[in-house]
């Protein structure tokens, strides 16, 4: 296995979820404490300590709109202006290099036309850099924001690409960036392998608690990806900080996350895109509600709430998706749940399932499943032929801990924050 490195820069405290740090709560005569360093994502780390990484070297960048700095900067922006670098290439992932296409869209290869440099699609007709789209790249970037959960592509596009750089004998560097879900906590099940797809590559959980970064390394280490990996690590991140903690601008990652309450309850609510329901795409709540037009959302919101899951409760809840993009209920009133977090340590994998369970009940010979679609994102067929055969919660969950555990133990050497 080829070398890893990581480059260590010094981690600082910040303030938990909610929490403030205000001169009038300083004891009298003390001097109020001095406020958190700002956190400074991978892309300003690199252009201010590590230069040497890629002065001199003809540049690759994986990237999307999300890829900015403190400032909202674009990273395309930094790297080519900059006189020590040549950036000769851009790369496309799910949602293309701007992030306003749909799930699943084909992105087509482009011009940048401000820089002039040539976009290659990553999610088309391949799913990683092909040899020619790699010619006369020296160190490929990968500077994305990810929002903390297995499903979603932007990491399996950047394990994709690790192997082909490896390949090619090609440097890949990640700029890292927070996990905006914390990255201390970690929540559901762990993938079977037997259905490993692009929204779920590898035996990680449903809530990861991991960066990009660090799940680089993961894949190098543990699950066979050949390649010369280095990390630039976020400067002032610690695992307990949501990315409302970061003072960093919230980008939508994609069209349908349009915020932290969204990213919090996407680990549970995403599992709802192999159901008849609704996530609310089409909505500005996308994800943080599910729900259906033969469904009583009062009833299902109180059955919801006698399962006590600790920092989340259920309020019945009536939308209408407009155009959406998985094409339920355009135009149609529909009623439901929505998830309202009083802790971002909530576990939405398992209100997800306490949801799914309660949502076929309610049902009845109105429900279906996605067959295939829920077997990928719940990483198994377990949950499915369980939930079908009338299973509750407590046995449908009966063997996460077990897993969960055996995880954060193997994730463990691969961790760079505190």
């Amino acid at each position: 296995m080829r070398r890893l490195f990581a480059f260590c820069v010094a981690l600082c405290l910040t303030t938990t979820f909610g929490a403030s740090c205000r001169p009038e709560d300083a004891p009298s005569g003390e001097a109020a404490p001095a406020p958190p360093p700002p956190v400074r994502p991978g892309i300003e780390v690199l252009l201010t300590d590590s230069l040497h990484l890629v002065e001199g070297r003809r540049v690759g960048l994986i990237t999307n709109h999300t890829g900015v700095d403190r400032e909202g900067r674009s990273n395309i922006d930094l790297l080519a202006d900059h006189p020590a670098i040549e950036l000769v290439a851009l790369y496309a992932p799910e949602h293309g290099i701007r992030g306003d296409e749909r799930e699943g869209a084909t992105i087509a290869s482009d011009v940048d036309t401000r820089t002039g440099v040539p976009i290659h699609s990553i999610y088309g007709a391949t799913l990683a850099p092909t040899g020619e789209m790699l010619e006369g790249v020296d160190v490929l970037l990968f500077d994305m924001q990810d929002i903390g959960a297995r499903y979603y592509t932007y990491v399996s596009t950047m394990a994709y690409a690790m192997r082909a750089a490896g390949e090619h004998g090609i440097r890949f560097l990640v700029l890292d960036r927070p996990n905006p879900i914390r990255g201390d906590v970690v929540q559901g099940n762990v993938l079977d392998t037997a259905f490993a797809s692009f929204i779920g590559m590898f035996p990680v959980p449903m809530r990861h608690g991991m960066t990009p970064g660090e799940l680089a390394r993961l894949y190098a280490g543990e699950f066979g990806i050949d390649v010369d990996l280095g990390v630039v690590p976020v400067d002032g991140w610690t695992r307990a900080s949501t990315f409302a903690d970061t003072g960093l601008p919230w980008i939508p990652p994609s069209p349908n996350m349009p915020s932290l309450e969204s990213a919090l309850a996407y680990p549970g609510t995403c599992l709802f895109e192999g159901t008849p329901l609704s996530v609310g795409r089409g909505t500005d709540r996308a994800f943080q509600w599910v729900g259906a037009p033969w469904l009583d959302g009062a009833a299902l919101a109180a059955t919801l709430n006698g399962y006590g899951i600790p920092g989340v409760r259920f309020e019945a809840a009536t939308f209408t998706p407009v155009r959406p993009t998985d094409g339920k209920y355009d135009g149609v009133e529909v009623h439901g749940v929505r998830l309202v977090a009083s802790s971002s340590d909530y576990d939405a994998p398992r209100a997800g399932v306490a949801m799914l369970v309660e949502a076929r009940r309610a049902s009845g010979d109105r429900w279906s499943w996605t067959t295939a679609h829920i077997d990928r994102l719940a990483g198994t067929d377990a949950l499915r032929l369980g939930i079908d055969q009338g299973l509750g919660v407590p046995a449908l969950v009966a063997e996460w801990e077990r897993a969960r555990a055996a995880f954060e133990a193997q994730r463990a050497p691969y961790l760079l924050y505190r």
